[in-house]
C-alpha cells in the first residue's frame, strides 16, 4: 500500500518526517526580500568589465583612449539658417510637425536638401526631447563631432607653406563664439592653424562652427593635451611665441617679429594669460589704446593683432 511505512523492506529516516512546524525562523520572509538593483558591471568583482576598468586605471593618462564625442544639435531658426549658409557640416535637419512655415524655415529646408542633408519631420514633443527642452522654434540641425587636427601635422604643413608660419594658441578661452571668431580671423589673415587646450577651454561646437562663418572647414584646429609643452615644441621648430597682454613688453606698433614664424597666444576672457603660458612666451605684445578703453574682447584683440601681422608681411614682400 502506497505510503505504508510498515510494509516489508520500507525504511523511514527519522529526521525527514514532514509535519507542521512552529515557524520558518524568518527564512521565507528574508527570501522574499529584494536584494536591490544590480550593481554596474565595472564594480562587480570578477566581471570582465571590472577587470578592464582596473587595467585602464593603471594605464598612463597619455595611453588612455579619449572619450568619443557624439553629435550635437544646433537649435533655433536663425542659428540653423546661418549654420547652413556657412556650410557647417550637418547630418540631419529636424523640422517639427505643424511648424509655421516662414521664410527662414523654407530657406533652411531648401539649403539642407540642396546639400543632401536628410530633412526629417518629427513631432514637437519628440523635438523637445531631443533638444532637452531648449527653445528650438521648430528647427534643429544635427552636426557631427568636429575632427581636430594633430598639432605636429599642422606644424609640418606650415613649414612647407610659402609664407612664414602663423598660428593662434588660445589659453583658456571658454566662449565658443569667441573661438569661432578667432578661427574666422586667423583664416582671413593668413593663419595656418589654431591650437586649443583639451581642458578648461571651449571646443569646436556647433556655435563655434557657425560663428566662424565656414572658416573652420578651411583652417585646421588642433587640440593639445599640454599647451605649454606644445608651445615649447613650436619654439624648438623655430617659431617665436608671442603673448597678447595689456602690459606687454612690446607695443604692437613695434612688433617687428611679425614677419617671422610666430605663434600668437591669446588669454582667457577674464584673467588673460596663465602664469606658465606667460612665462613660456618669448615676448608679450600690447595693443595701443586710448586711456578711456581698458581692454578688448579676446577675439577682437586677436583680430587686431592678426591684421597687423598681415600688414607687416605684405610690406615685407614688396621690399
Amino acid at each position: 500500500m502506497a505510503g505504508n511505512s510498515q510494509r516489508r523492506g520500507a525504511r523511514r529516516n527519522p529526521g525527514s518526517k514532514k509535519g507542521a512546524v512552529a515557524g520558518s525562523g524568518g527564512q521565507r520572509r528574508r527570501g522574499l526580500r529584494g536584494k536591490g538593483p544590480t550593481p554596474p558591471a565595472e564594480v562587480r568583482q570578477g566581471h570582465p568589465a571590472a577587470r578592464r576598468a582596473v587595467t585602464a586605471a593603471k594605464q598612463p593618462a597619455a595611453r588612455r583612449k579619449p572619450a568619443v564625442a557624439g553629435p550635437e544639435l544646433l537649435v533655433g531658426r536663425n542659428p540653423v539658417l546661418e549654420a547652413l549658409r556657412a556650410d557647417v557640416p550637418a547630418t540631419a535637419l529636424y523640422v517639427a510637425l505643424g511648424v509655421e512655415l516662414d521664410g527662414r524655415v523654407a530657406d533652411a529646408v531648401r539649403l539642407a536638401a540642396d546639400r543632401g542633408i536628410a530633412v526629417l519631420e518629427v513631432s514637437r514633443p519628440e523635438l523637445d526631447r531631443r533638444t532637452g527642452g531648449i527653445l528650438h522654434q521648430g528647427l534643429a540641425l544635427q552636426v557631427p563631432p568636429y575632427r581636430y587636427a594633430d598639432p605636429l601635422d599642422v606644424l609640418a604643413a606650415a613649414a612647407e607653406a610659402a609664407d612664414p608660419a602663423l598660428f593662434v594658441a588660445l589659453d583658456g578661452l571658454t566662449d565658443p563664439r569667441n573661438l569661432g571668431a578667432v578661427v574666422r580671423s586667423a583664416a582671413a589673415f593668413g593663419g595656418h592653424g589654431v591650437l586649443l587646450p583639451e581642458r578648461r577651454a571651449a571646443g569646436m561646437t556647433a556655435t563655434a562652427w557657425r560663428t566662424s562663418a565656414g572658416a573652420a572647414a578651411r583652417l585646421p584646429v588642433a587640440r593639445v593635451t599640454n599647451l605649454v609643452r606644445t608651445l615649447v615644441t613650436y619654439q624648438k621648430a623655430g617659431l617665436t611665441v608671442v603673448g597678447l597682454a595689456a602690459g606687454g613688453t612690446t607695443s604692437l606698433d613695434d612688433f617687428e617679429a611679425a614677419v617671422d614664424p610666430v605663434v600668437l597666444v591669446v588669454g582667457s576672457e577674464g584673467r588673460g594669460l596663465s602664469r606658465l603660458v606667460g612665462a613660456t612666451c618669448d615676448l608679450t605684445v600690447s595693443i595701443p589704446m586710448t586711456a578711456a578703453t581698458e581692454s578688448l574682447n579676446a577675439s577682437v584683440a586677436a583680430a587686431v593683432t592678426l591684421a597687423e601681422v598681415a600688414r607687416r608681411r605684405r610690406l615685407a614682400r614688396r621690399r
